[in-house]
């Protein structure tokens, strides 16, 4: 008769030691699946967990409790819940234009296109 082999549970908590693997593993999350938010939520309990839920409660004003509960697959937070807990654990969202490397270098470039284009004006029209 073989032995069975016996495997713990994978936990990604277990994994996210820095901000750095935090804002690495949100940004996967939003990659991998932009539109599911319950996996951001999750993918946000987990990061609430490695960090230390007794402290995040501190850190937001929401008890321990109610942090399990929003964070938890089957909760639903508040988007000012969810901006709480991004601040409290030394993250931010960045707003990001979407769609091909060409259209962001064109939005980057925009402020330059227009300062050209303001003073090709005033060498057309004299004052």
């Amino acid at each position: 008769m073989k032995a069975r082999a016996k495997f713990s549970r994978w936990d990604a908590a277990d994994y996210l030691r820095s901000e750095a693997d935090m804002a690495a593993y949100l940004e996967a999350v939003l990659d991998e699946a932009p539109d599911d938010a319950a996996l951001f939520v999750a993918a946000l309990g987990n990061i609430a967990r490695a960090r230390g839920m007794v402290q995040l409660a501190k850190d937001t004003g929401i008890s321990r409790e109610g942090l399990y509960k929003a964070l938890s697959p089957e909760g639903n937070p508040s988007l000012g819940t969810v901006l709480k807990v991004v601040r409290a654990l030394h993250l931010k969202l960045t707003p990001q234009a979407a769609g091909t490397a060409g259209a962001r270098r064109d939005l980057a470039e925009a402020p330059t296109r227009a300062r050209r284009a303001s003073s090709r004006k005033r060498e057309v029209c004299p004052a």
